[in-house]
Parts: structure tokens; C-alpha cells; sequence
């Protein structure tokens, strides 16, 4: 095995093996338990992931360029203010926190 990719949480991790896997690139996840450890751990778990094979590491490297920037597409803008409210919104979020009203279109 082949350790690969430190993910940010385990779904990153599990997109990015599911995305692996759809170009027949065996990978898993290890670490995901980590954060219930107990002692000095850190309560963050930052899962890898790991190539089955380590000859697929120049293929699996060149798939995870594609992924990063997929998702880089794909990302919503950035924080916005609701128009109806004027709550200052994370721009992760489609929908107000405070009154519901959708984003604008940019």
C-alpha cells in the first residue's frame, strides 16, 4: 500500500477514493477513528487516504489534480449578503440562517 492523500474529513476522503475507483484505482481510507482516541490526540481527524497499489501512485496523482479541480469548479462564490435581511451569509450556504431567503444570482 501506498499512502496518498491527507483528506480534510472523511468525505473528501471517501469522494476522492470514489473517484479513484471510477478509474479502476483501488484506494482506502485510514485514520477516520483517530479522533476517538482518547489521551493527546488531537480531536481533529484527518483521515488518508492510501493507494492499494503503489504503482497506480503516477495515474492516482494526476486523477487527484483532476478532482481538486473539479471541486475548485464547482465551489460556491463567496460570503454574500441576504438582500431581504442584510445577514452577513457564508458563502458555503445557499439559503439565509436567519430568514430563509435564497442567494441571489450573481
Amino acid at each position: 500500500m501506498q499512502r496518498f492523500y491527507q483528506a480534510q474529513d472523511q468525505f473528501e476522503a471517501q469522494m476522492l477514493i470514489d473517484y479513484l475507483r471510477s478509474s479502476h484505482i483501488q484506494a482506502t481510507m485510514l485514520g477516520r477513528y483517530q479522533s476517538g482516541a482518547a489521551g493527546e490526540l488531537s480531536a481533529f481527524s484527518f483521515p488518508w487516504v492510501w493507494l492499494i497499489e503503489a504503482r497506480d501512485l503516477p495515474r492516482a496523482t494526476q486523477l487527484l489534480a483532476q478532482f481538486e479541480q473539479q471541486r475548485a469548479q464547482a465551489a460556491p462564490g463567496g460570503d454574500w449578503t441576504c438582500a431581504q435581511c442584510g445577514a452577513e451569509v457564508e458563502g458555503g450556504f445557499d439559503l439565509c440562517w436567519q430568514c430563509g431567503a435564497e442567494r441571489p444570482d450573481e
